[in-house]
């Protein structure tokens, strides 16, 4: 007779996904990724409407991971044109800061500024050019979420995929219920993402096209955002861009929020 232990055993082995990889496997690149960042990267974010037309703005994002914290500070800038144009300036510095333990932040300034301001949680789910590609999706919390779970090995278009599927606890301050991360089984870098807003159900679509591999970082040229159902989508753009930007504390200062 087997021990009780024995059976429970391959009980859970039987109620695991057939091909399914270890999810503490899967979790170590990326997480890895996050807690090596040191990069900046320079681009377009761009809002593509239902009829196809385009608003572009000048992004340019730095990163890097501090003991216990990724700061990611972006910065927004509208086109020349647009700045001469009468009404509020649409320039704006985000400071992202990301912890493990669930405890986010969010700072942003406008031009006049003196100090940035938190923004409230509430506005986290917005965006510089509407909630295609929302404050929050700068950061990479979901690594870090408590609940995780490896569905299946699949396919990808032409890349073999591990799915990882992670869901946040009590203490997290997120506006997804769970995030699907289709995982590139070679180089552990995602290629599609399915984020499930909490409350609506909604689905917002991440496609991830043009991984380079450069200074031994993985990148991606173009990250797409569509939500599931409807027309439009948000482009981020990355034209040029370092992966050893050798970053410090003074990079993220709050006097580099407010100067513009």
């Amino acid at each position: 007779m087997r021990p009780a232990w024995a059976a429970l055993a391959a009980a859970l082995l039987l109620a695991m996904p057939a091909g399914a990889a270890d999810v503490h496997a899967l979790l170590a690149t990326p997480r890895q990724r996050v807690e090596t960042a040191d990069f900046r990267a320079s681009g377009h974010l761009v809002r593509v409407d239902a009829s196809g037309a385009r608003t572009s703005y000048g992004i340019a994002i730095k990163a890097h991971w501090f003991p216990g914290v990724l700061r990611v500070l972006v910065e927004i800038a509208p086109p020349q044109s647009d700045r001469t144009k009468p009404g509020p300036d649409a320039r704006a510095h985000i400071l992202l800061e990301m912890r493990p333990n669930g405890q986010n932040a969010i700072l942003i300034a406008h031009p006049g500024d003196k100090t940035p301001a938190a923004l409230p949680f509430d506005k986290w789910s917005d965006g510089p050019l509407g909630n295609g590609f929302s404050y929050e999706d700068f950061l990479e919390q979901q690594y870090f979420w408590p609940d995780q779970a490896a569905l299946e090995e699949t396919k990808y278009g032409a890349r073999e995929c591990d799915v990882l599927k992670s869901a946040p606890g009590t203490a997290d301050r997120t506006h997804y219920a769970e995030i699907k991360t289709w995982l590139d089984h070679s180089i552990g870098f995602p290629v599609y993402v399915e984020k499930t807003l909490k409350g609506t159900g909604a689905v917002k679509e991440f496609t991830y096209f043009g991984l380079r591999h450069e200074g031994g970082v993985w990148s991606a040229d173009q990250v797409q955002v569509k939500t599931r159902g409807q027309a439009g989508s948000t482009l981020l753009i990355v034209d040029r861009g370092s992966a050893k930007a050798n970053l410090g504390l003074g990079d993220f200062s709050p006097e580099k929020l407010t100067r513009f």
